[in-house]
């Protein structure tokens, strides 16, 4: 499949005329606040350090779920995945999907996804370096229009698996169900999926109270779920071993921490796996 390296300037349209606000809390700026980047503004820093203070695991969940995310990436790209779609992508970190992607296969594709501007400037910016990757600002309660948009149809052949990945977002979204399966109803045999999902099953009272003032402060309402109901959104993707697991346990090569201690579940899953 050939693809051209002119980068479209297609966006989603949008209906929030002050998203670039910050003076207000962001999710991809908490992110990489907890991630332990520079690209935040002192709302995404107070906010950050009160939900510290009621889950003081949150900044280590967010690396356990970047550590799981490069393990995903490599698994996949071992299996002969070389085209991913990084669904609600966050701020640029210090080790992005396509480079990890770059060093287990020869020239993979990639997406790069996300409604914030703010993230899609950084990444047009810092991470467009070939013809080979992309970014387009949307919205992930819009998957038909992700899937029909002319960046995706430039960069994705359909005929070839492709990864989709939906790295802690879909604890976002109320209805992630529709967003998946919309995204997977035609994936080639062989697509995966990769979900990191907040969950309160560790700790059930301050995950409620932290995910209130998250919901109250930021004005995005964060759904935390069940290891159950993670599982439920990889449908027909068969889940590789070890299924949904806490993020630090899949395919960690050392000792993982209690389970107990999670705040983030993750899986792959694999479409046509036996």
């Amino acid at each position: 499949m050939s693809v051209p390296a002119e980068l479209s300037a297609w966006e989603a349209p949008r209906a929030d005329s002050d998203a670039l606000a910050l003076d207000r809390p962001g999710v991809a700026r908490i992110h990489d606040y907890l991630l332990g980047g520079k690209d935040n503004y002192a709302a995404d820093r107070d906010l950050a350090r009160r939900i510290l203070r009621i889950l003081p695991r949150a900044a280590e969940a967010a690396r356990d779920g970047r550590a799981f995310l490069g393990r995903a990436v490599r698994t996949l790209a071992e299996r002969g995945v070389r085209q991913f779609v990084d669904l609600g992508c966050g701020l640029p970190a210090a080790e992005n999907l396509h480079r990890i992607a770059a060093r287990h296969t020869a020239a993979p594709r990639v997406l790069y996804v996300d409604g914030d501007p703010l993230v899609i400037a950084h990444a047009r910016a810092l991470l467009l370096d070939g013809g080979n990757i992309g970014a387009l600002r949307a919205d992930l309660r819009e998957p038909e229009a992700i899937a029909s948009s002319p960046e995706m149809k430039r960069l994705i052949d359909p005929a070839e698996p492709t990864a989709l990945v939906f790295s802690s977002v879909l604890h976002f979204l109320p209805d992630p169900h529709r967003t998946v399966a919309a995204l997977a109803a035609s994936a080639a045999p062989g697509s995966a999926l990769v979900i990191s999902h907040a969950t309160a099953d560790g700790a059930p009272a301050a995950v409620a109270e932290a995910a209130r003032l998250y919901g109250e402060t930021c004005g995005v309402p964060l759904f935390p779920r069940g290891a159950a109901e993670i599982e439920a959104l990889f449908g027909p993707f068969t889940p590789l071993a070890p299924g949904v697991t806490p993020v630090a346990h899949w395919r960690f090569r050392t000792a993982p921490r209690p389970a107990a201690r999670t705040l983030l579940h993750g899986g792959v899953g694999v479409l046509g796996a036996a």
